[in-house]
């Protein structure tokens, strides 16, 4: 067995490692006494908000730092192993049916017992991208029955690839803007999606959201009268809380009731499966490092579609 311990570089203080880091990963924003002590040409790479946070991205820039945001990744094929967005949102999709399954009064199953049959929850799935997606395949799995709605006629064969009905409004543009995501809608086209999303709302047991546009406010699919129509003991998990909530009564971080009606805004429910979480974070992010220094660290590729795609900029 060969001892990697030499290898090991031991620091005797915080402020001893930060001065001597050439790539800092992060998660989340850094203080200003940190980012001080760290060398002009470390490099920095990770989850760092782009789009809400421009504070410290220009505190960031400032500096003429090498500044490298996963939100940004390109969605290629070559990109997908170090997509931690994907990964993360996967888990949230899980965990958002769990959460609610936990919440609701009720089974997720169709059971029959001598005393009669309790019929399965309903569950509507807004927005199919990969957290909506792996929602729908854990509410399938526990029994109940799922519809899903999404702009993009695109993912209707991986809806019913699930055993999920997919619905959508006809006659609406469903293009993508690249990487898959949605277009921003027009607001006559939301109101449209609003009337539906309302008919189904009303029936479900369970409305979990997903739908969000990367840089833009979460469209507002649920409306208070909608919610108001809802049956008393419903849940809906709102995913995309963090950047406006795809529910009108939305609170980011926080579970309310209204009428009977539990709503949770959650956009970090990936982190309380905090094992995964970490072991599906780290293998991306040290992927992205593997392709960002390929070259070795002075001779990083800045015309590599990867790594122009998530490099930021000042505007």
């Amino acid at each position: 067995m060969i001892s990697l311990l030499p290898l090991v570089r031991r620091f005797s203080s915080r402020e001893e490692l930060l001065k001597n880091i050439d790539i800092l990963v992060l998660s989340d924003e850094l203080s200003d006494q940190d980012l001080s002590l760290l060398p002009l040409n470390t490099l920095i790479v990770g989850l760092l908000n782009p789009y809400n946070n421009k504070p410290f991205i220009e505190k960031l820039l400032a500096q003429r730092r090498s500044v490298f945001a996963l939100e940004k990744l390109p969605r290629t094929s070559l990109a997908q192993s170090m997509d931690v967005l994907s990964a993360m949102a996967s888990l949230a999709g899980y965990k958002a049916v769990i959460l609610a399954a936990n919440h609701f009064g009720g089974y997720f199953p169709m059971l029959t017992t001598t005393a009669g049959t309790v019929p399965p929850a309903k569950v509507l799935i807004l927005g199919a991208g990969v957290a909506g997606l792996q929602a729908i395949a854990t509410a399938k799995r526990l029994g109940a029955v799922v519809e899903a709605f999404d702009v993009r006629k695109a993912v209707k064969e991986e809806v019913e690839s699930l055993g999920a009905k997919f619905i959508m409004v006809e006659g609406l543009q469903s293009d993508v803007q690249s990487g898959g995501y949605a277009v921003v809608q027009k607001e006559d086209e939301i109101a449209l999606q609003r009337a539906l999303i309302h008919e189904k709302a009303m029936k479900a047991d369970i409305v979990i959201t997903t739908a969000s546009i990367p840089g833009k406010s979460a469209p507002k699919l649920i409306e208070k009268r909608t919610v108001e129509a809802m049956k008393s003991g419903s849940v809906i998990i709102d995913l995309a809380a963090a950047s406006g909530g795809n529910c009108e009564l939305t609170q980011n971080g926080v579970t309310i009731d209204f009428a009977g009606i539990t709503i949770i805004g959650d956009s970090e429910l990936a982190y309380s499966l905090s094992r995964e979480a970490s072991k599906l974070f780290s293998v991306t992010i040290t992927n992205f490092i593997k392709h960002l220094t390929k070259n070795g660290l002075d001779q990083i590729n800045f015309e590599d579609e990867i790594v122009q795609g998530t490099l930021l900029k000042n505007e």
